[in-house]
C-alpha cells in the first residue's frame, strides 16, 4: 500500500490512543505504522528536501489538526492525549474529514480556511490531501523544475566560449581548484582538467559538450573520453558534461570507469544549487517552535 494521506491518519491515530492514556508522539507512530502495517521502505521515504520522512510530516500534521479540532489534546510537551469529543466522533463511526472537522471546530476551520486561501490560493481542490508542507515543497520543486527549463534554453542561445566560462565558473563556484582549458573543441565542446583539491594534488580531467537538449550521446562517445583519460599524463577521474542526454548504456560504462556525467538536467540543478546565472528573488523561512526557551525560562 501506499502512505496514507495525512487526513486518512486521522481514524488510526484516534484508535491508538483510544484507551485515554497519554502517548508520546514517537509511540503513537509505532502503534499507527504497526497497524497500518506500513513497511520499512514506506516508512523511510523521505520529502524531497530531505529534511523529515513523509510518514513523520503527515502524522505530525494530523495530530495538529485533530488538536486544533479538540479531538485531542497535549497535556505536555511532544505527548498526545484523546479527549472525550475525540471518543465520541471515533465511536460515532463517523468518516473523520476535514469537513467534519470544520464542522465540528470554528477554530479548525479559520485555520483550514486561512491555509487554502490566503497561504496558498493556486490550490487544486485535489492538493487538499497534501501537508502544508508537502504543499510547499511540490510548489518549491515545480518552480525550480521550470526555472531550470528556462536555463537551459539560455545556455543555448549563447557562444561555446560563453558555455567553456560557465562551465570553468561552476567548477569554481562548487569549491574545486584552480582548472584550465586545454582545447577547444570545433563541436561546441571544451576539453580541460581541474584541481580537484585547491593545491592541485589530483587531477580530474573534463569534458563539456554544447550540444542540443533533445540529442542522446551513447557509449561510444564516453569510450572516447575515456581513452583520452589514459594520457599522458594518466588522470584516473573524469567529468563530462553535457547539454544533452545520456544513453543507458553510456551511463552504466561511465559508472566502471570513475566517469561522472552531467546531463543538461543535471548541469541546470547544480546552478541553481551554487546560484550560478540564477538570483534570489525571495527567501521563505519555515520556523517551529524553540522548545529550549520554554524549558530555559
Amino acid at each position: 500500500m501506499s502512505l496514507p494521506k495525512y487526513n486518512e491518519l486521522y481514524i488510526p491515530l484516534l484508535t491508538a490512543i483510544y484507551d485515554g492514556k497519554v502517548y508520546t508522539m514517537k509511540e503513537i507512530k509505532i502503534k499507527v505504522s504497526r497497524a497500518l502495517n506500513l513497511t520499512e521502505e514506506e516508512l523511510s521515504e523521505r520529502l524531497p528536501s530531505g529534511t523529515q520522512t513523509v510518514y513523520d510530516n503527515r502524522i505530525g500534521w494530523a495530530k495538529t489538526y485533530l488538536k486544533k479540532a479538540g479531538l485531542v489534546e497535549a497535556p505536555q510537551r511532544a505527548h498526545v492525549k484523546i479527549t472525550a469529543e475525540g471518543k465520541r466522533i471515533l465511536e460515532s463511526r463517523e468518516p473523520v474529514t476535514n469537513e467534519l472537522l470544520m464542522k465540528q471546530s470554528p477554530e479548525f476551520a479559520k485555520f483550514q480556511k486561512r491555509r487554502t486561501v490566503e497561504v496558498f490560493p493556486n490550490l487544486r481542490k485535489e492538493d487538499d490531501t497534501e501537508t502544508p508542507q508537502e504543499t510547499f515543497e511540490r510548489v518549491y520543486k515545480t518552480l525550480n523544475e521550470e526555472l531550470a527549463d528556462d536555463l537551459l534554453t539560455e545556455i543555448m542561445s549563447q557562444s561555446a566560449v560563453f558555455f567553456e566560462n560557465l562551465v570553468v565558473d561552476l567548477m569554481k563556484s562548487m569549491n574545486y581548484g584552480n582548472g584550465f582549458v586545454t582545447k577547444i573543441s570545433g563541436d561546441d565542446g571544451i576539453d580541460g582538467v581541474i584541481h580537484e583539491d585547491k593545491l592541485g594534488f589530483n587531477l580530474i580531467f573534463i569534458q563539456a559538450k554544447r550540444w542540443a537538449p533533445n540529442t542522446t550521446i551513447g557509449k561510444p562517445e564516453i569510450q572516447k573520453f575515456a581513452g583520452a583519460m589514459m594520457g599522458p599524463p594518466k588522470i584516473e577521474k573524469g567529468l563530462f558534461i553535457t547539454t544533452a542526454k545520456f544513453s543507458k548504456g553510456a551511463r552504466e560504462f561511465a559508472d566502471a570507469q570513475h566517469i561522472i556525467l552531467v546531463d543538461g538536467r543535471k548541469l541546470t540543478e547544480l546552478m541553481i544549487e551554487y546560484n550560478l546565472g540564477v538570483s534570489v528573488q525571495k527567501i521563505y523561512s519555515i520556523k517551529r517552535i524553540d522548545s529550549d526557551y520554554f524549558l530555559d525560562n
